[in-house]
């Protein structure tokens, strides 16, 4: 059976690049291709499976290791998907090793998680421990920009449920890979992400003052916006794991031509919500204050992600085990906050207590040079072995 580097190498140099909104034209967008390998892999373990469409190009895809219809079910969630690669100095879909690193793009997030993942399921499919849990592994798509797949994993133990033979009930807890160098990930971050628009009325530059500037009026919204930013971290208290909430503004989008007052001008905003903080209002919150800072009209849109923070209150027991599980392996590791979301706040969310870990550091995701390191890499594959087995 492969190990769990060349599991990695495999993936890696499969591209499964997330368009982030964009058209993705292109063999190296989306997920099926990584989804046709790894319905591959599954069948010639000869391991029950299943496919699960969830847009154009991009499919979730189940697996299920059934040790006692009585026992537990453990979740292990991993994305298929990366994010792009302009600006790499390393070629992105041809993994190298070197140095005790495996480079390409994904090798870290998530790629190396979910070779880990899939090298343990695998050895419980062939090894059948007498103790094991049952193992659903969920490999799922559009992590990086609209979390598509998670949405849709989650409802087949609610909304939609009898529509997946091997997930149909809730699992009693889940493991979502992320890199967090072993260690385990108990609480982080939400997010709410949504652009916001001024409008003005277009005329020549060379009288400007016959239009209205719609950039103009972007500046004084950003002023606002800033200014909240200021406030926001001590305006409630921070999480003792998370810190504080936080406030950006990424993009910006206006004119036509350096010759016409502009007539529109857009922005995107990322707020970033704390344990204890809903989501869905964030937006409303400080669009409130915007609107008290200007005098002319500011359309917000609807947000296109609102993920959820991952609180800390339900996840102990599953954190202390999986602890457990690590130190033969790995040593002594952590219980951590991140300012960083993930697939599991939606998982939680959904009601089942959920932790982030995997091999790689966060500091190495999304890189222009992306690297993981193989040892952790053998690490997590060993350690989520034993967690399953030894339940």
């Amino acid at each position: 059976m492969p190990t769990p580097l060349e599991l990695a190498s495999l993936l890696v140099a499969i591209p499964s690049v997330n368009p982030m909104g964009g058209q993705g034209e292109g063999p190296e967008f989306f997920e099926e291709r990584l989804t046709d390998a790894l319905i591959g892999l599954l069948r010639d373990w000869g391991i029950p499976h299943e496919v699960h469409s969830v847009a154009p190009r991009r499919a979730n895809v189940l697996a299920r290791f059934e040790a006692d219809p009585g026992r537990p079910t453990l979740l292990w969630e991993v994305h298929q998907d990366t994010v792009p690669t302009e600006g790499m100095t390393i070629a992105p879909f041809r993994p190298e090793v070197r140095d005790g690193r495996l480079f390409g793009r994904g090798a870290c997030d998530v790629k190396g998680g979910m070779a880990a993942m899939l090298s343990a399921f695998e050895r419980l499919a062939r090894e059948r421990p007498a103790r094991a849990a049952n193992v659903v592994l969920a490999c799922t798509c559009d992590e990086e920009a609209t979390q598509l797949g998670v949405r849709d994993l989650v409802r087949l133990w609610g909304d939609d449920r009898g529509r997946s033979r091997l997930l149909a009930d809730p699992p009693a807890a889940a493991l979502i890979a992320e890199p967090t160098n072993l260690d385990v990930v108990v609480a982080h971050k939400g997010a709410t992400r949504w652009a916001i628009r001024t409008t003005g009325r277009a005329c020549h530059s060379s009288d400007p003052s016959r239009g209205i500037n719609a950039i103009y009026r972007m500046a004084k919204v950003l002023a606002a916006l800033e200014a909240c930013a200021a406030k926001l971290p001590s305006s409630r208290p921070a999480h003792p794991l998370c810190g504080p909430a936080t406030l950006s503004v990424g993009r910006i989008r206006g004119g036509q031509s350096v010759n016409i007052v502009p007539d529109e001008c857009e922005i995107e905003v990322d707020r970033r919500s704390i344990p204890g903080e809903d989501p869905a209002q964030v937006r409303d919150e400080l669009m409130a204050a915007v609107r008290d800072s200007v005098d002319f009209e500011v359309e917000a849109g609807a947000p296109w992600i609102a993920a959820s923070p991952l609180g800390d209150e339900q996840n102990g027991p599953l954190a202390e085990r999986l602890l457990a599980a690590i130190q033969p392996i790995a040593g002594v590791r952590r219980k951590l906050g991140v300012a960083y979301g993930t697939d599991a706040s939606t998982i939680a969310a959904a009601g089942v207590p959920s932790v982030v870990f995997g091999p790689g550091s966060i500091a190495q995701a999304h890189t222009v040079d992306e690297w993981l390191p193989i040892a952790e890499l053998d690490a997590a594959a060993e350690i989520l072995f034993h967690l399953a087995a030894d339940r």
